[in-house]
């Protein structure tokens, strides 16, 4: 079982502009309709290849309503938790090339309860007892991810960490800004920055793979277990106290980098989940981002899609390669 915590979940509008043009009217060729937030992405790409998972997020006013029809509608199984405020709803601009304008909404305001009913139904959720025939020794993974709304305690993830190890569960964390430095003293089993959340958590900037290596290899020393830096174009690097592993696969159409990074996480989470080594579970990782690079909006891939990607991967990566 892999159970996603999103804090701060949203409704995500997709619009395709031909050419965007700020100041002008843009007329749009397409638009479409998500669930989004990083941990419902993570859950929705687990959900689509067949992972057994349960999205929580807190759920209020109309676009709560909407992401629960949303979800439903999709097959993911998700368990919202009631609040007094509306999930807020993003919008991004996808252009031809695959450039992508986003904006984002802050999302309801959470109280003190409304916390402590997300934690408490995350791990009441991961508690649930194993479907008949899984494997009894498996550690289900808690997964929490994204931004947090206004109200929210910087150390949310933090407590997830510190509760979900007291409940027997390993813990990922992929957030950003004030959140992740109280989340990665915590020791989760898992983190996924991209490139500049890395430089963010470590205060430098790290402009070769080597740079990145070390960095990461500094945060597996400080207690956290595994390492997953996702790097766009140059791929993903996985660090863990005995494995180094590269891999990157190419995209000859990409038409939206919304929630691929997200993709990546869950095709790591699946990989460790059903126990596969180090090279594999970036390998998957890779596959799954990539596969959604090539989709529009914020869609996940699907079997059919991780057929047609091929990760390269490099047990041994030139560290002295610039980064793009």
């Amino acid at each position: 079982m892999i159970v996603t915590l999103t804090p701060n979940p949203s409704i995500d509008r997709s619009i395709t502009v031909p050419d965007l043009r700020p100041g002008e009217v843009n007329r749009a060729t397409d638009s479409r309709i998500d669930p989004g937030g990083k941990g419902i992405n993570v859950s929705r790409a687990l959900a689509a290849q067949g992972s057994t998972t349960t999205a929580v997020f807190p759920s209020g006013g109309p676009e709560g309503h909407l992401m629960e029809e949303l979800l439903t509608g999709a097959s993911v199984p998700h368990a919202p938790v009631p609040v007094a405020g509306t999930l807020r709803m993003n919008v991004a601009l996808l252009e031809p090339d695959g450039t992508t304008t986003k904006v984002n909404e802050p999302g309801p305001v959470l109280g003190p309860d409304d916390v402590e009913a997300l934690l408490a139904t995350t791990l009441a959720t991961y508690a649930v007892p194993p479907a008949p025939g899984a494997d009894p020794a498996a550690r289900g993974w808690l997964v929490g991810c994204g931004s947090l709304p206004p109200g929210a305690p910087a150390d949310l993830f933090a407590q997830l960490v510190r509760r979900g190890h007291e409940a027997g569960a390993l813990v990922a964390v992929d957030t950003s800004g004030a959140p992740l430095h109280p989340a990665v003293a915590a020791g989760p089993d898992l983190i996924k920055p991209n490139l500049e959340e890395l430089e963010e958590l470590v205060g430098r900037r790290l402009p070769t793979l080597g740079d990145v290596r070390d960095a990461a290899r500094s945060l597996v020393d400080g207690g956290v277990g595994t390492v997953v830096v996702s790097l766009g174009s140059d791929g993903a690097l996985l660090v863990d106290a005995t494995s180094l592993v590269h891999a990157a696969a190419r995209v000859d159409a990409p038409l939206s980098t919304v929630g691929a990074g997200d993709c990546l996480l869950a095709g790591c989470l699946d990989a460790l989940s059903r126990g596969l080594p180090a090279a594999d579970v970036v390998s998957a990782g890779v596959r799954w981002g990539s596969a959604a690079v090539a989709l529009p909006g914020s869609a996940v891939p699907t079997p059919d899609d991780l057929a047609h990607v091929q990760a390269v991967l490099t047990l041994d990566p030139d560290l002295t390669r610039s980064l793009s």
